[in-house]
């Protein structure tokens, strides 16, 4: 493994070249938007690869490669479809994958006809994949940073934040968010869950919403977590539209209160001298989830 992995197009060629020379003579191109997790590129015109980038997420790889060829038939839209696996060499240490390439772009209020359909479509989405059979699915851990688990892993992490953040939140509003939704347990059999459900992992074609990709949060569990777009993406009525169409009870909404909050919390402390955009969106989240709990 080189001292410094610079994850890039041919770094990528090499390694088609050498697992997979069948496709050794397509173009490798950077993706225009690219996340945080997967370093993601062009193979062609019809085909994707996403190489982690950390050990942290490498781990997902086996986990989308077996579960999502299983998932995808029983689902409303499409997820990515894996082709191939690639495996560690010399000049990358970890597992990686092909995919087929979905159209679409990420989700952005402009990019959407009609938001409170988006909000109806996925919400009907999740439900499909809350009513797929989860009985040997992998429960919630540090493979998807306990998306699916409980609050209470993240207690600690979110009341350090929120003292971090006195004069800058109201924090006694967000304390007593946050212990009520700790207090509101899942009592439901475990359910799938997408585990990072956000804007960037969901893609619109024609103003519709068209594909779910990132399916590396992917867990079973409590499904409160994949509710936290309501307050970071949706306006306030798509919000209302959401939550009636997903039509799960108060305690869970309560609880995607709390996950949204921790997030916003984590996030402004980190970026509330560095990053104003970021700062600014957090600062929004938490304001957003703290009136709709004063109500």
């Amino acid at each position: 493994m080189p001292a410094e992995l610079n994850i890039n197009a041919s770094l990528v060629c090499q390694l088609i070249a050498a697992q997979f020379p069948e496709w050794g003579n397509l173009v490798v191109r950077p993706v225009e938007v690219d996340g945080h997790d997967n370093r993601t590129f062009h193979l062609g015109d019809e085909m994707l690869v996403r190489m982690p980038s950390a050990e942290c997420y490498a781990q997902k790889v086996l986990k989308e490669q077996h579960w999502l060829l299983k998932l995808g038939p029983l689902l409303p839209m499409p997820i990515p479809v894996p082709l191939k696996m690639g495996v560690s060499a010399d000049i990358y240490p970890w597992h990686w994958s092909v995919y087929k390439w979905l159209e679409g772009e990420n989700a952005s209020v402009e990019s959407i006809a009609d938001l409170n359909q988006f909000a109806t479509d996925l919400a009907e989405f999740l439900l499909a994949l809350q009513k797929i059979d989860s009985s040997d699915g992998p429960p919630a851990g540090p493979h998807n940073f306990f998306r699916g688990g409980s609050l209470k892993v993240y207690d600690d992490e979110t009341r350090q934040a929120i003292a971090a953040l006195r004069g800058e939140i109201d924090v006694n509003a967000a304390t007593e968010l946050w212990e009520e939704a700790l207090e509101a347990t899942w009592h439901g059999a475990p359910v799938w869950i997408h585990g990072d459900v956000s804007a960037g992992n969901l893609l619109v074609k024609n103003g519709s919403l068209s594909a779910v990709i990132d399916f590396g949060g992917l867990g079973v569990g409590d499904p409160a977590c994949d509710l936290t777009i309501a307050w970071t993406f949706l306006s306030k009525k798509s919000r209302e539209t959401f939550r009636a169409a997903i039509n799960l009870d108060a305690a869970t909404w309560s609880r995607a209160r709390g996950w949204a909050l921790w997030k916003a919390l984590i996030t402004l402390v980190e970026f509330i001298h560095s990053n104003p955009k970021k700062a600014a969106n957090a600062k929004y989240v938490i304001d957003e989830v703290i009136a709709e709990h004063r109500t």
